[in-house]
């Protein structure tokens, strides 16, 4: 989802900065498609939950970039187990990743992105429907302030690869739109959030998810 963003973002005429942890063949193919655009780009590893690590991503940024107008959040881990079942490292992995390190870049952007900009976190629908294996997830993504976009079921990688076929068969059935989300359909609306159209939007939750919920 955030390397679709991240050339939609580009399209729409944004030098984008890509920070990853571990694959770093996705985050080089990522700045591909930015530069495939037209636009700057360049990729930069860091833990976003460690405050050090990601005040020295945003200093990197500024360095790199010069300035800073729009953060686009899109961390997010889950360990997609009944809450009986969870063991509690997983359980502190997931509000480690999806809750600090919100706050944290948030904290960052916050502090510098100029007037003007705009800062989007990706959160879920999943706040809403909680499904059994997900409440752990669901919890720490309800966690979130400023303009959201939550998204429904979105056949991400990470999705298709931990959610059985049968399930992805019912989940796409929920929505009156009879299918899953696309990462496009996502980077759309955080397209608009950024963009001039959606300047009078701020503090709000945008679930996109078909009519999920």
């Amino acid at each position: 989802m955030g390397r679709v963003i991240a050339a939609q973002l580009a399209a729409d005429g944004f030098d984008v900065a890509v920070a990853y942890v571990g694959d770093i063949d996705l985050a080089d193919a990522t700045v591909g498609e930015i530069k495939g655009h037209g636009r700057h780009g360049a990729a930069f590893a860091a833990d976003i939950a460690d405050g050090e690590e990601a005040s020295a991503l945003f200093d990197a940024i500024d360095d790199r970039f010069g300035h800073l107008d729009v953060v686009v959040h899109t961390a997010g881990i889950n360990h997609p187990v009944p809450l009986i079942d969870l063991d509690l490292a997983d359980f502190d992995a997931i509000h480690r990743v999806n809750v600090r390190g919100t706050f944290v870049v948030n904290q960052q952007a916050a502090r510098r992105v100029r007037d003007g900009g705009a800062i989007v976190n990706v959160s879920s629908s999943m706040v809403r429907f909680a499904p059994p294996g997900l409440s752990a997830y669901a919890a720490s993504k309800a966690a979130i302030t400023v303009n959201a976009v939550a998204p429904g079921p979105t056949a991400t990688a990470a999705f298709l690869a931990s959610t059985p076929a049968e399930e992805q068969e019912q989940l796409a059935a929920l929505p009156p739109l009879g299918r899953l989300g696309r990462p496009d359909d996502i980077a759309g609306v955080v397209s608009f959030l950024v963009g001039p159209a959606g300047r009078w939007v701020n503090g709000q939750v945008v679930y996109a998810n078909g009519g999920f919920v």
